[in-house]
């Protein structure tokens, strides 16, 4: 930090297993990554390159070398994961993955319908090479899961290999823990916390309202996903309540 300010909340450090803010690069170049890392790559932990971005993404190589370089660990979208397994193609994704020498990976289902059972060999199968993380909740606004069947899916994937559950809400903040307005399902969010320890969920929360709830929710210390890089900065003064929207919170 560049000066001292008395009473700002602790936060943790590099390397988190809580507090983590996961990024969401939906097509950065080289030259906005390296800018984007100079500014804010202090203040994220995860990178992911959304969806499939990674397939069209020019000097996919060079940008992955950049966050390496910055000690920030990438992963693809798992969307890309659902691409190929719905193109029965697991053994070439696996291929991908070494050929990008990636050390985590996301298992999701939020596009694609597979048997639960199946997605948890899939993340038992790639937990033994690499660090899972694995994506709970659907994409598709109509589809709204009861507390219970969260829970029990979250409860499986973790048991499987997971190392962090990623609770769904898209990068539009609109689906899964969202209702389409974007309001959190309140309900639904304390119902999980009272089974699935906090610190092994990270919490999609694009939208400026949803970060501060769950910051006032859990605390500083609450890792949050799908953060846009130009918000990460922004995010961190939510996280120390130097920002009006919770600069109550931590007094």
């Amino acid at each position: 930090m560049n000066y001292h300010i008395n009473n700002i909340p602790e936060r943790t450090v590099k390397p988190r297993n809580s507090g983590i803010t996961m990024v969401m690069d939906k097509g950065l170049s080289v030259r906005q990554a390296e800018d984007f890392i100079e500014v804010a790559g202090v203040h994220s932990d995860i990178i992911k390159l959304g969806w499939a971005t990674s397939y069209v993404t020019p000097k996919l190589d060079e940008k992955l070398a950049l966050y390496r370089e910055a000690g920030l660990p990438v992963y693809f979208g798992g969307t890309l994961f659902e691409a190929f397994i719905i193109r029965n193609q697991f053994d070439d994704y696996c291929k991908i993955l070494d050929k990008y020498k990636m050390q985590y990976v996301e298992v999701s289902d939020g596009s694609i319908t597979i048997e639960h059972d199946i997605k948890c060999e899939y993340i038992r199968k790639l937990s033994e090479n690499f660090t899972v993380i694995s994506e709970v909740g659907s994409k598709d606004v109509q589809k709204i899961f009861a507390p219970y069947k969260w829970i029990k899916l979250m409860q499986a994937e973790i048991e499987a290999g997971s190392w962090k559950v990623i609770a769904e809400a898209r990068e539009s903040g609109n689906v899964g823990i969202y209702r389409d307005s974007g309001e959190v399902r309140q309900g639904l969010v304390d119902e999980i916390l009272t089974q699935i320890p906090e610190e092994t969920i990270i919490w999609e929360a694009p939208q400026k309202a949803q970060q501060v709830w769950f910051i006032k929710l859990i605390g500083a210390n609450v890792s949050l996903g799908n953060i846009a890089p130009a918000d990460v900065i922004p995010l961190e003064t939510l996280r120390l309540g130097i920002r009006s929207d919770t600069f109550d919170h931590f007094l």
